[in-house]
């Protein structure tokens, strides 16, 4: 548990960039970008500088433990093909959302060829950003420093737990008449008081954790984290249109199956994960064990003459 520890004692770092440089970053900006915006991208950089080091430390500096062992060409068809399969399978449980009038279309949104040109690229770019870094980090070195030092199922579990608590970060505001140089403290604890009422986010918790042990359990398949990237992408990409178009609607009966925390995840696309989960698993099972089959060495032939 120790390599686990020390991405925790990284996290922690990330909290402390967060509360001691937030408020200098955006006073040095004049105010320019949101308080929190500014504070995500100090977390990211001082995680970015502590990972380097930590890395290191553990072994896990070369491109196989950070799951970028394919040839480059190779990855990017696995990448491209997990990113179909993401794009693919998150439709249906979007068409359920529309037939049960689960969610509304913004009033301002108008579905267009241009808006939709323009969310169809920032929702790619957006998925292949956030899925790049949490995979390198979550999949890639943190799952191979702990599977290298308890086994691959407790790296799955323990990836998947830090993968949906990560989602809750940062996801408290301070409007821009109320920051202070305190605010930086301010921001760290209304963050993680998101986790004093864990029954208000336990249905978008297990969702995200259900995708997280889906994604390791693929890592530890594949031995990489090509597919982790695209399917991780994918699911980005449509969610990412759902949120720029539509709002939950909280009147409906059924408001229940989506959470409040993003009106996406909830019952309905745990469910949904558990579903192709199965699916996917036995996919890349296959596909990983024809591989293997594949890049065995070819046995020598019989020689008659040495009998």
């Amino acid at each position: 548990m120790r390599a686990f520890l020390w991405f925790l004692l990284l996290i922690a770092l990330g909290f402390a960039g967060m509360t001691l440089l937030t408020y200098p970053a955006w006073a040095l900006l004049g105010g320019a970008l949101p308080f929190h915006r500014v504070a995500n991208r100090i977390g990211m950089l001082t995680l970015l500088a502590g990972f380097v080091v930590m890395a290191r430390r553990l072994g896990v500096a070369d491109r196989t433990s950070l799951g970028y062992g394919l040839p480059r060409c190779r990855f990017l068809m696995e990448l491209a093909l997990g990113l179909a399969l993401g794009v693919t399978l998150m439709l249906p449980v979007v068409g359920a959302m529309v037939l049960l009038d689960l969610r509304d279309l913004k009033p301002d949104v108008v579905l267009d060829a241009p808006t939709l040109a323009r969310l169809t690229a920032q929702g790619l770019a957006s998925g292949l950003a956030v899925a790049f870094i949490e995979e390198s980090f979550l999949r890639g070195a943190m799952f191979t420093a702990i599977a290298r030092e308890s086994g691959a199922r407790l790296a799955i579990v323990l990836t998947a737990l830090v993968y949906s608590a990560i989602h809750f970060f940062a996801r408290y505001r301070i409007p821009p008449g109320q920051v202070s140089g305190w605010s930086g403290l301010d921001l760290v604890a209304g963050t993680l008081q998101t986790f004093a009422a864990p029954l208000a986010i336990a249905d978008a918790f297990l969702c995200l954790a259900a995708v997280g042990v889906l994604l390791g359990a693929i890592r530890r398949l594949t031995g990489n984290i090509a597919a982790c990237i695209g399917l991780h992408a994918g699911w980005v990409w449509v969610i990412t249109f759902l949120r720029e178009t539509s709002t939950r609607d909280d009147s409906h009966p059924l408001a229940f199956l989506l959470s409040r925390f993003d009106g996406v995840v909830g019952w309905l696309l745990f469910a949904w994960t558990i579903v192709i989960g199965v699916v996917l698993h036995r996919y890349y099972r296959v596909r990983s064990a024809a591989s293997s089959r594949s890049c065995r060495p070819p046995k020598e032939p019989f020689d008659m003459t040495s009998t």
